[in-house]
């Protein structure tokens, strides 16, 4: 297996406007990154990803972009992020940002020319298509976020198609001026020394040919994974990526093993990794025998000649604790485990901000109360059925992406220190007792194990190149697993439930190194009697 810089690397997760704010205005900014960059330092990370922070209306918290080389106003100006930049590698560490390049803003010059007339130069920039003969739209086909893929323009009497929101219509990626644009936007930032991208929903570039309806409109599979994304893919590499040393991850839903093989594959000249979603977007709340299945068979698919990525949530996906553990009577203990499975398991690892604290998601009272875009636009689809108000809140509260966006806790004042103004989404009202400067204050905390994993993870390469060999597969509560490299073998032992658990496995520990142990009063290591969310980690050199 080839051994790679950003194989090696541990990720962490900036969604700045929810991060500092330093000019009190309640959003969080890059200056605002820039100050807590010691912060994240402290963790031993090596990449830091910032979400999108181009010019955009804000429909869909940045990811609907208006102009690819202006940053907008709420988070700075080009001069905050080229500070931001040269501070990061300052401190030996590597930015990331997000390439959103599936769909613009609605509001981008491009898509204000293309529905400008038929025959505009840039129609063909976009999607679009004539109504079927009874004025409907094209297919039937569903977006994320609204029950069509189309939006009728009354000027131009055609339909454009967008995956996501209304006012975030797709690119027509088949017409080769909208991709030597692209290319061109990427090398502005790889110029300015940028060291990677995070590549927004990239397997949906290209459209299912003829855009014929569908059986199960619902399962929006059909939106990605189409072919001719390989050639799309293959053409990025060669006109910008192989030019430039840089880390990629491919945000790639409704692939198998053997699909992502595809996009990331040694041989491929591609993408370096990506992100699946068969645990994040497949399974609602934590499925161990699933869990272990998902692993096994990403494992067995990719193992020496593909890089995974590990992950339990980000700014789309609830708060990992909250959603897979138990934030309540096993926080701590809970959040240690599934940190140790992020960074034990084969892949890179992510954190999100807040994750290494321990922050839970919320549970707003009401849905004046949300912001997210896809819940809202579910919520009115729903209601407009006929459906109970409550019920549908209940329904979509645990998978709102507002889960994992409210402000970062960094101490127990005001705002939880996150601003001096109003906060542009309300706080998890938790703040008091589950921040920063608790978790600094607290030599058993959260933070500091995962400080404890990220140095294991620089110090032992097994933990980057190791294989994974699953044991007591059909154990309905308890994970674990050998993983082994050269003269490094490593033991993970996790009790995944709210009982007390059996570790009835003949291994002997003797000889091993006890690495981590998420209890703060340490019991007998080799008794095999496992607390509620207790895991163990071995080592033997």
């Amino acid at each position: 297996m080839e051994q790679k810089w950003w194989k090696e690397a541990v990720v962490y997760q900036v969604y700045w406007r929810s991060f500092n704010d330093t000019t009190g205005n309640g959003i969080g900014d890059l200056q605002g990154v820039i100050e807590k960059l010691d912060y994240i330092k402290s963790l031993g990370v090596d990449v830091i990803w910032v979400n999108p922070f181009f010019e955009s209306p804000d429909k869909d918290n940045g990811y609907d972009i208006s102009n690819y080389y202006a940053v907008m106003d709420k988070a700075g100006d080009m001069e905050t992020f080229e500070r931001l930049l040269e501070e990061i590698h300052r401190r030996d560490m590597k930015l990331i940002m997000d390439l959103v390049v599936n769909h613009t803003s609605d509001q981008h010059p491009w898509f204000k020319e293309s529905r400008s007339s038929i025959d505009n130069p840039k129609r063909d920039w976009y999607i679009w298509k004539d109504p079927k003969e009874d004025g409907s739209a094209p297919n039937n086909w569903r977006s994320y976020f609204t029950p069509s893929t189309w939006e009728y323009d009354e000027k131009t009497q055609q339909y454009y198609f967008h995956s996501f929101a209304i006012e975030q219509p797709d690119l027509n990626w088949e017409n080769p001026e909208v991709r030597e644009e692209i290319y061109n936007m990427m090398r502005f930032w790889l110029d300015k020394g940028i060291d990677g991208f995070r590549m927004d929903v990239i397997n949906l570039l290209a459209k299912l040919e003829g855009y014929p309806d569908v059986e199960e409109p619902e399962t929006i599979n059909y939106l990605g994974n189409n072919p001719g994304i390989h050639n799309y893919l293959k053409e990025m590499y060669k006109e910008v990526l192989q030019h430039y040393d840089v880390f990629t991850v491919g945000e790639i839903p409704f692939v198998t093993p053997e699909d992502g093989l595809l996009y990331v594959g040694e041989d491929r000249q591609e993408l370096n990794t990506l992100f699946h979603f068969e645990v994040c977007d497949d399974m609602v709340q934590m499925d161990l025998p699933r869990f272990k299945e998902i692993q096994k068979r990403w494992y067995e698919g990719m193992f020496g000649r593909g890089t995974n990525s590990q992950f339990l949530n980000n700014h789309d996906h609830t708060r990992l604790v909250t959603r897979f553990g138990n934030d309540n009577e096993y926080r701590e203990e809970s959040a240690k485990l599934l940190g140790t499975l992020i960074h034990t398991l084969p892949g890179i690892p992510y954190v999100f901000q807040g994750e290494e604290i321990g922050m839970t998601g919320v549970d707003f009272p009401t849905i004046e109360d949300y912001q997210d875009i896809a819940m809202l636009n579910k919520y009115n689809e729903e209601v407009e059925k006929g459906r109970d108000e409550a019920e549908v809140l209940e329904e979509l509260k645990l998978l709102s992406r507002d889960n994992s966006r409210t402000p970062m806790q960094w101490n127990d004042r005001e705002n939880a220190g996150f601003t001096t103004g109003n906060p542009w989404i309300k706080l998890n009202p938790n703040y008091s007792d589950i921040n920063v400067q608790q978790a600094l204050d607290d030599k058993n905390s959260i933070f500091y194990y995962y400080q404890d994993l990220i140095s294991f993870r620089k110090k032992y390469k097994v933990l980057t190149y190791g294989d994974y060999q699953p044991i007591l597969e059909d154990h309905p509560a308890i994970y674990s697993y050998f993983r082994e490299y050269e003269n490094e073998k490593l033991l993970v032992v996790a009790n995944m439930s709210d009982e007390e658990n059996v570790f009835d496995y003949s291994v002997d520990t003797s000889s091993a190194e006890f690495l981590l142990h998420n209890y703060a009063n340490e019991n007998d290591l080799s008794y095999s009697k496992l607390n509620p969310h207790e895991v163990r980690v071995y080592l033997w050199t």
